[in-house]
């Protein structure tokens, strides 16, 4: 039976994807910073689905938090399966934004998803196979509609499941980048963004069941709201290609004039 581990597992998206997973006979390990919230989905889905379900407790923005968790990936009972869903936004230009709050946005939405896809990939490896779902935003796409580092946060997890899907690819470990547009989850009340205001909102039950089509159809990034895939082919098609222009001097538009 695989086992699969999700991060902000309490409500929204990572509730549903805890559903998700018990529906089809996974084994969790649940974590989130509520524990009665935690306990009660646990103790839902095992009377429901007759599955095991571990709780842990933690602020992955804490050192001492994430390091328990990145314990259990490397050294607990083998997990199949890592969502990396937790995470925090931050409203507000850049300037002006506190350094400690940026900090907080690093640390949980950078931070941590790199530190436990490292703790979880390793026995991924060893054993031939295993999958990572990394949950980004369109707006990495969008930046400069998102102000601040929000959208830069999210630009990493995008860059960081593509390079890591190159990586481990080969040796038998998916990994799927989850780009959600606008989810009814309470992200948004936390960053003090009223959701009455933005229109074409996902429910959570929907952004999870179209990203788990991706993730059986093994796509390497999934955006849920996109009509229109032949968009995302000619964004990574240009993308693919561009570096096949890039050499060791500098391009001849750049080259001065003799005369200058």
């Amino acid at each position: 039976m695989s086992t699969t581990l999700i991060t902000g597992a309490s409500g929204g998206i990572g509730a549903v994807y805890a559903r998700r997973f018990a529906a089809r006979g996974h084994d969790l390990v649940l974590v989130a910073r509520n524990t009665d919230k935690l306990e009660a989905l646990a103790a839902e889905l095992r009377a429901a689905h007759a599955v095991s379900v571990e709780v842990i407790t933690a602020d992955l923005a804490e050192p001492a938090d994430l390091a328990l968790v990145e314990h259990r990936l490397r050294l607990g009972a083998p997990v199949d399966t890592l969502v990396n869903n937790a995470g925090a936004a931050l409203v507000g230009p850049f300037q002006g934004s506190a350094p400690d709050r940026m900090d907080h946005l690093l640390r949980l939405n950078v931070a941590a998803p790199t530190r436990l896809a490292s703790a979880a990939l390793e026995g991924m490896v060893a054993r031939g196979h295993g999958a990572i779902v990394n949950i980004g935003s369109v707006v990495s796409l969008m930046p400069a509609s998102f102000p601040g580092i929000y959208a830069a946060t999210k630009a990493y997890i995008l860059t960081f499941s593509q390079g890591l899907a190159a990586e481990a690819g080969p040796k038998g470990v998916y990994v799927q980048a989850v780009l959600p547009a606008a989810t009814r989850t309470e992200i948004w009340a936390k960053a003090g963004v009223d959701l009455a205001q933005i229109p074409n909102v996902m429910e959570a039950g929907d952004l999870v069941d179209a990203a788990l089509v991706g993730f059986d159809r093994r796509e390497a990034v999934t955006i849920p709201p996109l009509a229109d895939i032949g968009l995302w082919e000619a964004f990574e098609g240009a993308r693919a290609t561009l570096p096949s222009g890039l050499g060791g001097a500098p391009a001849e538009r750049y080259r001065l004039p003799a005369s200058a």
